[in-house]
């Protein structure tokens, strides 16, 4: 690359960069608001919270990347040519091509970063993502035991602790009414978070067990020692039951039939699988859409506010195109071809308007006439 293509390059780079650091930064924002659950609701730390929150990053870049590429391409490419910069280009003897160039070589890396990240870094950080979330919430000592409030891991079941200091709770009371007319209450006066066989349960040290029977007749049984099992109330929520978007491109084209849910989901598997290398085609043409509104028709000092307002209404409409089409893909897979479709209809179409000048037909030629023929 010359001079002025290295400028075009790093011009476009930084504003994409710009772009996109700002648009994840908002998005990320948005995410982590939806998931103070984990603070409020499981006591986690600030550090689980900025863990969920940071993995959550990859899958937000992928899908803003080419909204990126396009708002950075178009922002650069309008302040070069109002700076008069195209025209001392075109006047250096560069053609078009030659100042799109660096552009579409920054789109090209930007696409192959673009499917590195869905190929590779989504799903391993969506399945990461996925282990943090279920650990946080299966936090038996903070999900399930609040001190001082009483809580409800399942109908029929009440837990209370009256304090908890270093995992050692104290003044405790687990209610069971599973059994209608068989309420058994476990009173003690130290509880702890236990693993027995590799299951959750809670030891509860120095109490009793109040049961009242169907007669109505209380019977009182005193313990040093008595453990609790959880495993009835957690199994359910424990399992670890990973999406489309947590999975590697060979599982998503090729799911475990004999798995309920992949057997279930294989459609959407496949959408999702299409998707992932589809979507970053949508880079190339979301730069030669904001190519052709800016350097794509005739030159115009006044600048070219109805090309760009076009060209906007048009990347939107875009997008909005390939977001929808993919979870219809995912019932009925005939329409995965769209996918590639899109992006690629695009990218043709704004290739030919660009090669004849910002006309959807190239100009006609006058028809030269011949000598005239002597009598």
């Amino acid at each position: 690359m010359n001079r002025i293509q290295r400028y075009l390059f790093s011009s476009v780079l930084q504003a994409v960069l710009t772009i996109v650091g700002g648009l994840s930064l908002l998005a990320l924002l948005a995410q982590g608001l939806s998931q103070t659950d984990l603070i409020v609701d499981n006591h986690q730390s600030a550090l689980t919270y900025l863990k969920v929150v940071a993995l959550g990053s990859p899958q937000i870049i992928a899908i803003l990347g080419p909204l990126a590429l396009f708002v950075g391409t178009l922002n650069a490419l309008n302040r070069i040519h109002r700076d008069s910069e195209i025209i001392v280009a075109h006047s250096a003897g560069m053609t078009r091509w030659q100042i799109v160039s660096p552009l579409l070589r920054l789109a090209v890396l930007v696409a192959v970063a673009h499917l590195c990240v869905n190929l590779f870094v989504q799903p391993a950080a969506q399945r990461e993502l996925r282990e943090t979330l279920s650990e946080a919430r299966s936090d038996l000592a903070t999900a399930l035991i609040r001190p001082g409030a009483f809580t409800y891991p399942s109908e029929g079941l009440t837990i209370y602790a009256r304090e908890n200091a270093g995992g050692v709770m104290r003044g405790m009371l687990i209610s069971d009414t599973r059994v209608p007319g068989q309420t058994v209450d476990y009173i003690a006066q130290t509880g702890l978070i236990v693993s027995v066989a590799d299951q959750p349960a809670i030891r509860m040290i120095n109490g009793q067990i109040q049961q009242l029977d169907a007669n109505g007749q209380l019977s009182v049984l005193d313990f040093d020692d008595y453990v609790f099992e959880l495993t009835d109330f957690l199994s359910e929520d424990s399992d670890l039951v990973l999406k489309a978007s947590d999975r590697y491109l060979y599982e998503l084209l090729y799911p475990d039939l004999g798995d309920f849910y992949q057997n279930r989901d294989k459609e959407k598997y496949l959408a999702e699988a299409h998707s992932r290398l589809s979507t970053p085609l949508m880079n190339l043409a979301m730069v030669m859409i904001a190519v052709l509104a800016v350097i794509g028709g005739d030159v115009n000092r006044r600048g070219y506010t109805r090309r760009i307002t076009v060209a906007v209404v048009g990347a939107l409409v875009l997008i909005v195109l390939t977001l929808t089409i993919q979870p219809a893909a995912g019932d009925d897979p005939s329409l995965n071809i769209v996918q590639y479709i899109l992006p690629l209809g695009a990218l043709f179409i704004t290739a030919w308007i660009f090669l004849n000048g910002g006309r959807l037909m190239p100009r006609r030629q006058p028809r030269q006439l011949g000598p005239a023929r002597s009598a």
